[in-house]
């Protein structure tokens, strides 16, 4: 069973337009990893490309931002099937961690991107 991606929430201000050295190159590790398929693609004021699955979209830009310093958190309805469909294997419980946001604990696990995008995933917890 795979997960449903819920929301996707920037680090910093905008989802769809995380930056990437080249939109092209990072496509596919998007679409084999996170399950991803392109919506749309734009050239203008910089190539980019949106991505959706389930509720959510990203876009990947080439806007000249630092990769290493964004991302987004993804909100799903299944940790445990999230991390087999994104890592490949059965989990490991010193994988995940628990967060709080606000007063809401989060189960999550990190994923950082080829391109250096960090993405944190998770799934809320009974308090």
């Amino acid at each position: 069973m795979k997960a449903k991606f819920k929301r996707a929430v920037p680090y910093a201000s905008n989802a769809l337009n995380l930056p990437v050295a080249d939109v092209e190159a990072a496509i596919p590790y998007y679409e084999k990893t996170f399950g991803f398929h392109v919506v749309s693609r734009g050239a203008e004021p910089h190539k980019s490309v949106i991505l959706a699955r389930d509720e959510i979209q990203i876009g990947l830009a080439e806007n000249g931002g630092d990769p290493t310093q964004e991302g987004c958190f993804f909100e799903v309805d299944d940790i445990e099937a999230a991390f087999r469909e994104i890592k490949g294997k059965q989990p490991v419980e010193s994988d995940f961690r628990i967060d709080k946001f606000g007063d809401t604990p989060v189960r999550v696990f990190f994923e950082v991107a080829p391109d250096g995008l960090c993405y944190m995933i998770g799934q809320r917890q009974s308090s």
